[in-house]
């Protein structure tokens, strides 16, 4: 089962699981401690997500690039998810909006720099032929962690802590945990530096990557927020109390098949998953916009949870086949900052599209969208020599 699965991965592996499970101790918390404790409004909190996450895209593309210039991608990987463990906690010790502001911007740095160094890193770390069981492998320790995190936190707050400040205080626990493992058990991969590396995407190989990118942005613009889906949860009927468990059902079906359908990459081919997982999404999508009840929600999200699991490593692994192994770096800071940038115009027209049209009109436009991506990635983007599909 965890053929292939190297030392470097297995440990990234329980870093983000350990990262995750102490950012989502903190993260479903953080509304209620704004609006209740702090006296936030909804729009504040819609500012600091949006300053948070526009700064991660913009440093992941820098970092990425930066990774590349170097030989050592371990210290860029080590310093980002060290800012994020120091500052994440701090929240705990927040007295008004404008300081969780500041704390949820410096955690958002910290995943800027390490994300693409260490997509970059376990890249580096493994055979080619099994990039996509690596990346799923890393894919479904993330969800696991964001599965435990909740689950941690409310059986804290029912028998240990007495307040959402010692909660938050706790929450640093994890994420240290997680800067000691990369400290004493990460190893250094060495690579060739690359000091003409820019800011360009011209920079990049002509060809497939460049194209890949522009049609990853073009479904990204149809890939809204999930926020939109327990919105939609809520309006046919689902009870508050169960949100929560619908999205821990959510995040377990996503680590389930991360790492058997990056597996199934391994031997099909990347582009043929990622164009099912960009199909999944469209009907599910459909599905959505004409769900009129609880259990149709709960079998969509299921759905949905596979439509991650066919794409968020498959994705990475099909990056990693394309880019040349010096500009590797670089081209993961391309794709997460395409990833970033199309998700915030995303949301947009979806809330858009919902207060003009209804509910049904913004998932038809997503699905559209997905399936459009889904035939330009078939027509414009070759399998590199590398990964070439069989069967």
């Amino acid at each position: 089962m965890f053929k292939g699965i190297t030392g470097n991965v297995f440990i990234l592996g329980l870093v983000s699981f350990f990262t995750d499970v102490s950012s989502e101790m903190i993260y479903p918390l953080l509304p209620l401690f704004l609006t209740g404790l702090l006296g936030a409004g909804p729009a504040f909190l819609g500012a600091i997500e949006g300053v948070a996450e526009s700064t991660a895209s913009l440093l992941k593309l820098l970092s990425g690039i930066m990774s590349d210039r170097v030989r050592r991608r371990k210290r860029l990987v080590l310093m980002g998810y060290s800012v994020s463990a120091l500052m994440r906690p701090l929240v705990g010790s927040a007295t008004s909006p404008m300081a969780v502001l500041l704390i949820r911007t410096g955690d958002r740095v910290g995943k800027g720099i390490r994300t693409s160094p260490r997509d970059a890193l376990i890249a580096d770390s493994v055979d080619p032929s099994l990039r996509g069981k690596a990346y799923g492998f890393h894919r479904s320790m993330d969800h696991a962690g964001a599965l435990v995190g909740p689950l941690l936190a409310t059986f804290l707050l029912a028998y240990v802590v007495k307040d959402l400040r010692q909660l938050f205080w706790l929450a640093g626990i994890p994420g240290l945990i997680a800067v000691l493992l990369i400290v004493w058990k990460v190893s250094e991969t060495e690579h060739a530096p690359q000091p003409k590396t820019g800011l360009q995407l011209a920079k990049l190989p002509a060809g497939g990557l460049r194209r890949y990118l522009l049609v990853l942005f073009l479904f990204t613009l149809g890939n809204s927020s999930d926020a939109f889906l327990l919105l939609k949860a809520g309006a046919v009927g689902t009870p508050s109390y169960r949100l929560p468990l619908l999205w821990a059902f959510f995040h377990l079906v996503k680590m389930l098949s991360s790492m058997p359908f990056g597996a199934l990459s391994d031997r099909v081919g990347r582009r043929s998953v990622i164009v099912a997982g960009w199909c999944v999404y469209s009907l599910s999508y459909l599905g959505f916009g004409v769900a009129r009840s609880e259990w149709q929600i709960w079998l969509l999200f299921a759905v949905y949870g596979l439509f991650f699991g066919l794409t968020e490593g498959v994705e990475k692994a099909f990056l990693a086949d394309m880019a040349q192994p010096a500009q590797r770096g670089a081209a993961f800071g391309w794709y997460n900052f395409a990833v970033g940038v199309g998700a915030l115009p995303a949301s947009l027209l979806f809330g858009l599209i919902w207060h003009s049209f209804g509910s049904m009109a913004p998932f038809i436009y997503g699905a559209f969208l997905a399936a459009v991506a889904a035939l330009l990635l078939l027509v414009l983007v070759k399998t590199p020599p590398a990964c070439v599909e069989r069967g």
